[in-house]
């Protein structure tokens, strides 16, 4: 896989009657933004990079997060939060993003991308991105399980200014399909927690054939806890909940969609949508710390199934085999003892 870094070269803010368009579709892929120091400057919608052997690869899903809202919990018992109770959501597309080149490691594959909106003074949201090359876990909580065909989505609310006393947020995670797939929201169960304390479920988002059994195209998979501190103990975590998976509905025209699929995004796609709430009555509200991160893993194929550890088999081996093996030596040594009472011979009659 190569990467051809040519957008600089190519980013122009008038188009120029007399030469062709531009390799780099300026304003699809970039939106106009300022820098920390206020120059204007083009800042990224999309990251693309060139394949190999592109006709093998397949596009089968886009997920994307376009959203975050705010709402005021004051309730005890609700399930879902008041209508009347939401503030303005925050458009990720009225963001002014930092310069994702100061943050990207290219032996850590990882990066981060932060950003800021225009009614916020203080605090950030971050994307952090981390990509895979094999089987494994991510060093912090939640520790999902990934693979080469994953990647690590981070998303950090840090020092944004609550507009309640009581504030939580919640993330819409947005899907476009092919129509002839559709995405299905799962949860699964279990009874192993030795790598997330505390949670036994993982949810997901996957895309699927219609009306088929054919296997997992992609998804998008998470665990329903987030966290209040960079560096979390397990009294930092809060619960998350989500939303069913809405009925297919037409895509939304946000740039960095038809940037991605062009002209066919309107007639051969269609979305879904899920919201993710970071938080329950009864838990502190954001404004305990100012800080919430929550993780979703991105991927191609079958999502990951978490299995029993080795620790946690050898426990169960341990806490079930030695009842049964005591029960197995105190019958025996009972047999032995009562075998060992029998008096030689014949015994008289009267």
């Amino acid at each position: 896989m190569g990467s051809v870094c040519r957008e600089d070269a190519s980013l122009r803010y008038d188009a120029d009657p007399h030469n062709p368009p531009s390799e780099v579709r300026s304003d699809a892929l970039f939106r106009e933004g300022l820098t920390q120091s206020g120059q204007t400057t083009y800042t990224p919608r999309l990251i693309a990079l060139d394949l190999k052997e592109a006709s093998t690869v397949s596009v089968y899903s886009w997920c994307n997060s376009a959203t975050i809202w705010e709402y005021r919990d004051n309730s005890t018992d609700q399930s879902q939060a008041a209508a009347d109770s939401y503030f303005p959501p925050y458009s990720l597309e009225e963001f002014t993003w930092e310069d994702l080149n100061r943050t990207l490691n290219h032996s850590a594959l990882t990066a981060q991308l932060c950003g800021r909106n225009q009614s916020q003074h203080r605090g950030r949201v971050c994307f952090q991105i981390s990509a895979f090359e094999s089987w494994g876990r991510d060093p912090a909580w939640p520790r999902l399980l990934h693979s080469a065909n994953s990647s690590q989505l981070r998303f950090v609310i840090e020092g944004v200014m609550p507009r309640s006393n009581c504030s939580r947020f919640a993330l819409e995670l947005l899907s476009i399909d092919s129509r002839d797939h559709e995405a299905r929201e799962e949860t699964h169960r279990s009874i192993d927690d030795e790598y997330t304390p505390s949670i036994f479920q993982v949810s997901q988002l996957v895309s699927v054939h219609v009306n088929s059994s054919a296997p997992v195209l992609s998804y998008a998979q998470w665990k329903p806890v987030a966290y209040r501190t960079a560096s979390p103990v397990f009294e930092d975590s809060t619960p998350c909940r989500h939303s069913p998976s809405s009925p297919p509905l037409p895509p939304p025209r946000l740039g960095l969609a038809l940037a991605f699929f062009g002209g066919a995004l309107d007639q051969g796609y269609r979305a879904s949508a899920v919201n993710i709430s970071f938080g329950i009555p009864g838990e502190p509200f954001y404004n305990a710390t100012g800080y919430l991160s929550w993780s979703c893993l991105l991927g191609l194929g079958s999502p990951p199934e978490d299995s029993f550890s080795p620790l946690v088999l050898g426990i169960m081996v341990v806490g079930l085999g030695t009842p049964a093996l005591l029960l197995l030596v105190g019958g025996a040594y009972v047999c032995v003892r009562r075998l060992g009472r029998q008096q030689p011979g014949y015994a008289p009659i009267n």
